[in-house]
């Protein structure tokens, strides 16, 4: 999660750094797949984990 924190980041400094020039859509979809994929290994791993653990 945190590389994906860090990868947003740099996208992000790289459009400030740009002042409106468009950034390379490729970077930007890479990062977005990226952060889909972390987000969906959560989904998965928080009912794993945490709640049938509990049961």
């Amino acid at each position: 999660m945190l590389v994906g924190i860090g990868l947003i980041a740099w996208v992000c400094q790289q459009i400030y750094r740009g002042r409106g020039k468009p950034l390379r859509p490729i970077p930007v979809e890479i990062v977005g797949l990226y952060w889909s994929f972390v987000d969906l290994v959560w989904i998965l791993l928080f009912p794993v984990l945490y709640l049938i653990g509990r049961v």
